[in-house]
């Protein structure tokens, strides 16, 4: 038997260390030299500048994130919720809902993809995960403990609109990529895709209107000092793009 093994070699040691500090492509860096991370931009201009760096393969997204002043430690302070975009996000989402009788029927004439009442718990609670949203009614919302746990984050509930008796409207909003779900996260930074590269710079700026008007219409009577301190938009593979954050404030409120 030998003995433990060495340390690596120094080869090996230096790969690592490149492979931490140039986490990013070669065409990503080469993007970002061209953005001024110091420099603010208004909206309009920010998303012409994130469509010329959309350069990857495929049709990216284009994303917004904002940097909010809460303290997501704090329970009233919990910025989440949903909002409807006018032009959609482009994406195109698979809808399950737990539903019996009339509100199944609804649902299938929606368009979900998967309906089903017990029989569909047992479906998820055996493995199925062929879905990206799943609704429920307020008839089902008691049986939803029990795969609770199995779905973590997907878990319906009434706070982001996916527990409602109005699965017909929720499930052509899902299906249509109109309606989005934001929430903060720990370190209190909002992201939201608003569209897609291939939209009008028109459509991608109602879009951010709606997303960001939904933001500050969220914002927790709680929260002190300067609720929006920075926002950026990006394409899916792109380096981040500043917004200026006070006329991009006042042209969502």
């Amino acid at each position: 038997m030998g003995g433990p093994p060495g340390p690596p070699a120094p080869q090996v040691i230096q790969l690592r260390q490149n492979v931490r500090k140039n986490p990013h492509s070669p065409r990503f860096e080469a993007i970002a030299k061209t953005i001024d991370k110091d420099t603010t931009l208004d909206i309009a201009s920010a998303l012409a500048e994130v469509k010329k760096t959309a350069t990857a393969k495929f049709v990216e997204s284009v994303d917004l994130a904002v940097v909010l002043g809460i303290d997501p430690k704090k329970g009233d302070q919990n910025v989440r919720g949903i909002t409807n975009l006018p032009f959609g996000t482009g994406k195109i989402r698979k809808v399950a809902v737990l539903a019996k009788g009339d509100l199944a029927t609804q649902a299938e004439a929606a368009g979900a993809d998967t309906v089903g009442g017990d029989d569909l718990i047992a479906k998820i609670q055996g493995g199925f995960r062929d879905f990206d949203v799943l609704l429920a009614t307020e008839e089902m919302a008691p049986q939803i403990g029990k795969i609770g746990r199995i779905l973590g984050p997907r878990t319906p509930n009434k706070r982001n609109g996916t527990v409602t008796n109005n699965v017909g409207t929720a499930v052509k909003e899902i299906k249509g990529a109109t309606r989005v779900e934001y929430r903060a996260d720990k370190a209190g930074i909002v992201h939201m895709s608003i569209g897609k590269v291939s939209f009008t710079e028109e459509q991608l700026l109602e879009n951010f209107k709606a997303g960001l008007g939904a933001l500050l219409k969220a914002k927790p009577p709680t929260a002190k000092g300067k609720y929006v301190k920075s926002i950026t938009v990006s394409a899916t593979m792109g380096p981040g793009i500043p917004v200026e954050t006070s006329s991009a404030s006042k042209l969502a409120g």
